[in-house]
């Protein structure tokens, strides 16, 4: 399932639709509403002034393409490697200057469990700057 699906040219009927949809926030947020409600916390601590959608593509998108990444790339610290040092195949969805946010975001979310509970947004933002000095030595 991807982002990229343009769901007004298929002619799938409205369970099927549904099915789908179900299927992908569940991909999305394992945990429930919960563990999206606690990232949503987090990324409007990060960016206050947007509005939620605009904060909620790019994240997703970033981890789309990090589980890809990962499959091909074998292990974390590769994948990391490709999304910040090859950012400019995603900047159409992903600013360079976002790209480390969302990331760490997303490996944050890779280690949630039923509990829910993210890093703090501090925490987040010290994983950000370990992540732009990679790009620089990369």
């Amino acid at each position: 399932m991807s982002l990229g699906e343009i769901s007004w040219l298929s002619f799938k009927s409205k369970a099927t639709i549904k099915r789908e949809q179900e299927e992908y926030a569940k991909w999305a947020f394992p945990y429930g509403q919960e563990q999206r409600d606690n990232l949503e916390k987090l990324l409007k601590d990060i960016y206050p002034k947007e509005p939620m959608p605009s904060l909620l593509i790019p994240f997703l998108t970033c981890k789309e393409l990090y589980g890809d990444i990962l499959e091909k790339a074998g292990s974390a610290d590769a994948a990391v490697d490709v999304m910040i040092n090859k950012q400019k195949n995603y900047k159409q969805i992903i600013k360079k200057k976002t790209m480390t946010t969302y990331l760490a975001l997303v490996l944050a979310d890779a280690e949630v469990d039923e509990s829910c509970r993210y890093p703090s947004t501090g925490q987040i933002l010290e994983k950000v700057e370990e992540l732009e000095s990679r790009r620089k030595k990369g």
